[in-house]
């Protein structure tokens, strides 16, 4: 998971493209990157480890020149969180010039790096796998110009063969110096990508491409639509839309944990109001727990803030108990969940959260959050609430049981660290502390999401095992495990 950006302007946008990733922080914290284009072609990049306000200054601003640009902020799901020369965006010289920002994450990186060698001499210089993905558009699109002018629809034929090679999860934008700038998101749709545009004071239009919809309403850009499963959207410099259609059988299939956790409440995904699946998983939620949860055995509902609030507050108006909030949020830490490394995000849950025990003593308290994925932080959290004085802790997840790796752009590689692989759910109990667990059901989150849209299905591998792309198999996930941390 990461968040990008890109903008197609009358005037300089390396502001406008600061502003939004300032507002899809929550999407990556690993390093951040801008990159700006002249129209003679010149490209202006900055990237840094680490968040967006410590990562650029005046003077790297004031050298992102250019009426064209992109951003990103990485959460690493390939390669090494550590390194700088793995942060977004990524630069190929030929043809044209290339700089590329990508979310999601590749399954087919084996293979691709083989054929990069073998068949387009390429070389990468990292382990990312969105150095594959600049290197394969690069090449296809060598193959597929004629001359020395670039037309839309060379660049479209070249996505589609782009499409044809690469497996996985991909929405990515990039800038073609002297030309424009192309999005485009695979077949299937997975991760988000949505299109924006604005009248500029000429008359003339300006476009933003971006992960969430509250960047476009940030920049009182008017929503266009979701860039569709395997559509490539082109933007000249002129700032003419041309767009087309490159795969052979698109579907619709966006991953359900943008829902559950990684999107802001404030954004439309899909046509799906983030905010409103939340409140309508918390309405399912409240007739689970009330089944499975014996009569008197809660006194007080209380979120794990920030992203489990909407459910909490569902449950606790369904069930007719006392809502309260019992943790109080140091908002200068960042996401434990998106940290790299395990020692990392144990060492921040309580630097993140406090236990007021005023709220906590003598209580039984049913404690709700988004999902349950290695306990690590559950775990912490519920000790912390019988440090408080809590008599007795329930703790519930507005997500199934997390049973499966994350093969799509999300940090759950290995099943060894998913604490609900191979136990029941009292066994999950036992091992986190809690007098009782409560998950949502597998249909229930479906439900919850899908409601009243017109997605037909999503990406609930993590929970179901069913990996939409049909592709991943039982070796490669064995690979990822002995390849991968999280």
């Amino acid at each position: 998971m990461c968040g990008i950006v890109g903008m197609v302007g009358r005037g300089s946008v390396n502001q406008e493209i600061y502003d939004a990733l300032l507002l899809l922080q929550h999407r990556g914290q690993d390093s951040t990157g801008i990159a700006t284009a002249e129209p003679s072609g010149v490209f202006h990049i900055t990237k840094a480890r680490g968040q967006v306000r410590e990562a650029f200054r005046t003077r790297d601003m004031r050298s992102l020149l250019g009426t064209i640009g992109l951003g990103h902020v990485r959460y690493a799901t390939k390669g090494t969180a550590s390194s700088e020369e793995e942060a977004q965006p990524f630069y190929v010289n030929a043809p044209y010039g290339i700089v590329l920002v990508h979310n999601g994450n590749l399954t087919n990186t084996r293979e691709l790096t083989d054929e990069l060698f073998h068949k387009d001499r390429r070389h990468l210089n990292t382990s990312s796998d969105t150095e594959l993905l600049v290197n394969v558009l690069a090449g296809e699109l060598q193959a597929t110009v004629s001359g020395l002018d670039l037309e839309p629809d060379e660049i479209f034929e070249a996505v589609s063969r782009v499409h044809a090679r690469v497996e996985g999860s991909y929405a990515a934008i990039a800038l073609i110096a002297g030309h424009g700038l192309l999005a485009f998101r695979d077949p299937f749709g997975i991760r988000p990508l949505i299109l924006g545009t604005r009248k500029a004071p000429d008359g003339s239009f300006e476009w933003v491409v971006s992960s969430e919809s509250l960047v476009l309403e940030n920049g009182e850009f008017e929503v266009v639509r979701d860039v569709m499963p395997g559509e490539a959207v082109f933007i000249d410099l002129d700032g003419h839309l041309h767009t087309k259609q490159c795969a052979e059988a698109p579907q619709l299939v966006p991953c359900s944990f943008e829902y559950v956790y990684l999107a802001r409440p404030d954004s439309i995904m899909n046509g799906i109001s983030v905010y409103e699946a939340r409140l309508r998983m918390g309405d399912r939620l409240a007739d689970t727990i009330a089944k499975y949860t014996p009569a008197g055995a809660i006194d007080v509902v209380m979120p794990i803030p920030d992203s489990s609030r909407p459910a909490a507050m569902q449950v606790a108006r369904k069930l007719g108990i006392e809502y309260r909030e019992g943790f109080y949020k140091n908002r200068y830490v960042g996401r434990t969940f998106i940290m790299p490394g395990q020692s990392a995000r144990k060492r921040s849950v309580r630097q993140k959260l406090n236990a007021m025990s005023s709220e906590f003593k003598g209580k039984n308290v049913l404690l709700i959050d988004d999902s349950i994925v290695r306990g690590t932080t559950s775990k912490q959290i519920i000790q912390m609430a019988r440090d408080a004085g809590a008599t007795s802790v329930t703790f519930a997840s507005a997500a199934p049981p997390v049973r499966y790796p994350h093969v799509y752009g999300i940090n759950m590689p290995t099943r060894h660290e998913l604490v609900a692989h191979g136990r029941s759910i009292p066994e999950i109990a036992e091992e986190l502390g809690a007098d009782y667990v409560v998950y949502q059901e597998v249909a229930d989150l479906k439900a919850a999401i899908l409601e009243g849209s017109d997605v037909d299905d999503l990406d609930m591998s993590c929970f179901d095992g069913r990996y939409v792309t049909g592709t991943v198999t039982e070796e490669y996930l064995t690979w990822v495990e002995a390849s991968q941390e999280s």
